[in-house]
């Protein structure tokens, strides 16, 4: 699981630099192999050929890790690109890479760094657009009815009141108990 971020195919890369420098001369295009076909037809099979094919099936499989979303993801999409860069520059200055197999490598390189970086932006406008609900905007409150306005009181000159005084009626209190009889324990 550690090398879930490197880019797979560094494994065709470094099959075609092992053999293109430990065995200077080596033609990629000159078949060593052939296969009868039902038609009848030679195919002729050159180690090119399978390098090639090799580094299609290990496109299948990047093109699988690119479904994973995160950090990882982009961090893969970096290293593809080193990979893409290290091979674009070999490519252009290392004369003993000037074929047609090491440009096709080149391509398929290619083709997972770019199908890597839109897989990813299209994967995150498409999360971007699940986790955005538009929702309807929240109704307005309805409205309390309002109270039926009072009728003000109207004021009418015309019609005088008097004013009524009450007086109180004072009344004398009368006390009916006989006074209490001074006690003997109490203190004079």
């Amino acid at each position: 699981m550690y090398f879930v971020g490197v880019p797979l195919l560094i494994v065709p890369f470094a099959i075609y630099n092992i053999v293109a420098f430990i065995i200077p001369g080596v033609s990629w295009g000159t078949p060593f192999t052939s296969v009868t076909l039902r038609s009848g037809a030679e195919w002729q099979i050159a180690p090119g050929d399978l390098l090639v094919a090799f580094s299609i099936l290990i496109l299948l499989v990047e093109l699988v890790k690119l479904t994973r979303l995160g950090v990882r993801s982009w961090v893969d999409h970096l290293l593809s690109f080193v990979l893409f860069a290290g091979m674009t520059a070999e490519f252009v200055m290392v004369q003993a890479v000037a074929s047609p197999t090491f440009f096709l490598l080149l391509v398929i390189a290619f083709v997972d760094f770019i199908g890597g970086v839109v897989s990813a932006l299209g994967a995150r406008a498409a999360r971007k657009r699940a986790m955005h609900v538009d929702y309807a905007p929240y109704p307005a409150p309805a409205e309390a009815p309002k109270p039926e306005p009072k009728p003000e009181p109207k004021f009418d000159p015309k019609i005088e009141t008097k004013a009524v005084v009450v007086e109180p009626k004072l009344e004398p209190v009368v006390d009916t108990k006989p006074p209490a009889a001074p006690s003997e324990t109490t203190p004079v």
